[in-house]
Formats: C-alpha cells, structure tokens, sequence
C-alpha cells in the first residue's frame, strides 16, 4: 500500500464539518436543490423556454435561495415535531 492511499481517509474526515453543522448543511442543500428546481419551472411556465431561459432561471435563483435558505433554517424544528409525532423515530 502506498504512503498516499493511507494518508487519504485520515485527510478526508478531518475535512469534515462537525455533527453540529449538520442543520445548516442540510438546509443549504435542501435550499439549493429546492430554489433551482422551483425557479426552473416557475420561470418556464411563466415566461416559457426559450434563449433567454436559462439566464431568467439564474435570475430568479439568485432571488430565491436566501430566501429558502432561511425558510428552511426557520421551519426545519417545526417539521421535525411534525415528523415525531407521526414516525416512530429511531432511537
């Protein structure tokens, strides 16, 4: 085994960010992932598809994911009550 396929996987879990983390991370993606897709069809089915499309998307994601950002920072312990008292979450 090389020195470098050792020296990898210490490497990669230092980079991680701590369990503590683990809200914020989640609402980023969720936010991201969530705002692209929603401004993608609002602004199709708004102004439609066309050359202009993908810099109207840009556009509207810009404005949209601070905003979903901090929907999602904001709603995530209400929907995880939400969740608890409908699954019999692991313990």
């Amino acid at each position: 085994m090389s020195e470098d396929t050792m020296v990898r996987p210490y490497a990669a879990r230092r980079r991680k960010l701590s369990p503590r983390a683990i809200p914020v991370v989640f609402a980023f993606f969720m936010s991201a992932i969530m705002a692209l897709l929603m401004s993608s069809v609002i602004v199709a089915a708004n102004s439609g598809v066309d050359q202009g499309y993908p810099a109207r998307v840009i556009g509207a994601y810009a404005f949209a994911m601070p905003v979903a950002f901090v929907c999602v920072l904001i709603v995530r312990p209400l929907v995880m009550r939400l969740v608890a008292m409908l699954c019999d979450l692991p313990r």
